[in-house]
């Protein structure tokens, strides 16, 4: 399938523009819980084909027992809202792997405020982080782009890829 992936980064704290904050909405880390942190994002892509959505049993145990990589859940009060997972490429540079809602929380207005926490939380996972950076692309929801923008998230690239579905 023929998609559209846009690269965006924000190379400031300062670059944050905050959403209305939701005291409601947290996030908490799944370092401790590997089988949530998957179902999770396993639930969150499978609408839009994401590719860790195929991966087996092995590749996703490597991949969360990776120090470099932070996986997070997006709490609305006490339920599962949506995933968010960092992973470190340099001391300075924090890349957003993953992020997005779970589709009963889609349109409920929490994921500007769910990106924001993440956006912190990128600029606090280690010091002297100098770029956080994420991509999307057009088979991801449709508000994705134009929240990480609201967010001041900026494109760097863009590129048109093909991918398996």
């Amino acid at each position: 399938m023929r998609h559209t992936a846009t690269y965006l980064e924000m190379t400031s704290p300062a670059d944050l523009v905050p959403a209305d904050p939701r005291p409601d909405v947290v996030l908490t880390s799944l370092a401790g819980d590997p089988a949530l942190a998957r179902d999770v994002v396993v639930r969150v892509g499978d609408a839009y084909h994401w590719p860790t959505n195929r991966w087996s049993d092995d590749r996703w145990a490597a991949h969360l027992s990776d120090p470099t990589v932070h996986p997070w859940l997006i709490a609305k009060g006490d339920e599962p809202a949506g995933v968010a997972v960092h992973k470190v490429h340099s001391p300075t540079e924090v890349e957003v792997l993953t992020f997005g809602l779970l589709p009963e929380h889609v349109g409920t207005g929490i994921g500007g405020h769910a990106l924001t926490l993440t956006l912190r939380r990128a600029w606090e996972l280690v010091p002297g982080v100098t770029r956080v950076w994420l991509h999307t692309s057009t088979l991801d929801h449709p508000n994705a782009l134009p929240n990480y923008r609201k967010r001041g998230l900026r494109p760097y690239r863009v590129e048109e890829r093909d991918t398996d579905t």
